[in-house]
């Protein structure tokens, strides 16, 4: 991947290295991680074993940012998705693509869902169209799961993030809990995250100028795989309960993102409201 020249987003904002005095904790806490279970399929517990740890005494809102090249980067892949979305919104659904905002942040963050700290990882408020990250999720995702820091992986991580964004403009969320009326012990969470992986694909296969290359979609694969509720499962508790999946299995989500960049047919994503989890992804997709 290539970042050279490519222009930064004015939709981020980064709010590491500010004042200390946020806290984490209680039921407010409960409302956000709550809140993103039931819509987007994010286990707490999860997220907890994948994330920083927090320091639950306090966090940073305010500040002028850290140094490390975090803030340029998601500047430039955030104003990537804004460029393949934009045309692929007003092409395919004849619509205007309305650019989320993204927060970086550390130790803990104000969201319009609630107070998160940051061992909730990577995630999207619908309620404030925000994806929130705090950075140093790549550092334990890499650590102690496996997962890539290569540039394109941790791209593909906000992609996805991004992709959230995306389902909730094209109200995907509402006609999930339609079709939970119809389908009695569906998992939607499941079928949202899936999708948002196969609309990060989408991205990556429209998003030409950036120079994705084969390496960098090896990278993004070992970071899907690492990320595999079977996976993580295996790593932090020793075995595998495919009835606490949240996310997909790694095979699961590395073929849906496949899909997404192979196709590059954002239209296609609305299957994912509909199909089974229980279904091997492979028997989903054209022609395979």
């Amino acid at each position: 991947m290539d970042l050279s020249g490519q222009r930064e987003s004015d939709n981020v904002q980064d709010t590491r290295g500010g004042k200390k005095g946020l806290m984490v904790g209680g039921g407010i806490v409960g409302l956000l991680v709550t809140l993103v279970a039931v819509y987007f399929g994010v286990d707490p517990q999860m997220a907890q074993q994948v994330g920083q740890l927090a320091n639950q005494g306090g966090g940073q809102e305010e500040g002028k940012g850290v140094n490390d090249g975090y803030d340029k980067f998601s500047k430039q892949i955030i104003a990537s998705t804004e460029d393949v979305w934009s045309k692929e919104f007003q092409e395919v659904y004849h619509t205007t693509y309305k650019k989320p905002t993204m927060k970086l942040f550390s130790e803990g963050v104000h969201t319009g869902c609630g107070d998160a700290p940051s061992s909730v990882g990577p995630f999207y408020c619908p309620a404030d169209q925000r994806v929130y990250l705090d950075p140093t999720f790549f550092n334990e995702l890499r650590d102690r799961f496996g997962g890539s820091d290569a540039q394109f992986s941790q791209a593909y991580v906000i992609a996805h993030e991004v992709g959230h964004h995306v389902q909730h403009l094209l109200g995907y969320g509402n006609m999930l809990e339609e079709a939970r009326f119809k389908r009695e012990g569906a998992n939607g969470g499941i079928r949202l995250e899936l999708q948002a992986d196969y609309l990060a694909g989408v991205w990556a296969h429209h998003a030409k100028n950036l120079k994705i290359n084969d390496r960098d979609v090896k990278e993004a694969v070992k970071t899907a795989q690492s990320i595999g509720d079977n996976r993580i499962q295996k790593k932090a508790q020793g075995w595998v309960s495919p009835e606490k999946f949240t996310h997909g299995t790694d095979e699961q989500r590395t073929k849906f993102f496949l899909w997404g960049y192979e196709t590059g047919d954002c239209s296609k994503a609305r299957l994912m409201i509909f199909f089974d989890e229980r279904v091997k992804p492979t028997s989903l997709m054209p022609g395979r």
